[in-house]
Order: C-alpha cells, then structure tokens, then sequence
C-alpha cells in the first residue's frame, strides 16, 4: 500500500512551481500571467501545509497558506482591476502591446 509522504507533496508543489513559472515567462496575456502567479502561490501553499503537517509546526502552516490565500485573492481582484483599465484604454491585454504607459 502507497503511503503519501512529505516527498510526494513537494513534488507535487515542484511541478506546479515549475508550470507557473513557465506561465509566467512564455505567456504574453496579462492573465495568463496572473493565472501563472497563482500556481506559484499555490505550489508555496502546498509546501507550508506539508511543512505543517510532516514535521510538526502546529497550525503554522496552515496559518500561513490562509494568510497567502487571502493575499491571493486582493492580489488578483486589485491586478484584474488593472487588466480591465488597460483593455479599455488600449483594446488589447498583450504584455509587449502596452509599453505606452510611460507615455
């Protein structure tokens, strides 16, 4: 029988760590880039519970991965926020198409 262990956590959280760090640089939507944010918050989120959990931190982790969650989510209203402005000022969200701003 499979015992999941503190390994297959931080694999997991590898892979999704990896994945939105590649979202991240390859994409030039701007949510597609806050979508890759996400998934590296989330593969941190993982870490900090598996943390918790394997080696004994109490309610550490789990405090932490809510902090972050809540942080999360002000984090995509306020970007979202400023996705929309710039779609309305430029009619497009590709990150190398609005270099116009410092204008």
């Amino acid at each position: 029988m499979l015992q999941v262990g503190l390994t297959h956590f931080l694999v997991v959280s590898a892979i999704l760590f990896s994945l939105g760090v590649y979202g991240i640089v390859t994409r030039k939507n701007a949510v597609m880039v806050l979508m890759g944010i996400e998934l590296v918050l989330n593969a941190a989120n993982i870490n900090f519970v598996a943390f918790s959990r394997f080696s004994g931190f109490g309610l550490g982790g789990q405090m932490t991965a809510l902090f972050v969650i809540v942080l999360a989510a002000a984090e995509a209203a306020i970007a979202l926020a400023i996705v929309l402005n710039i779609y309305k000022q430029f009619t497009n969200v590709n990150i190398d198409e609005i270099d116009h701003l410092k204008d």
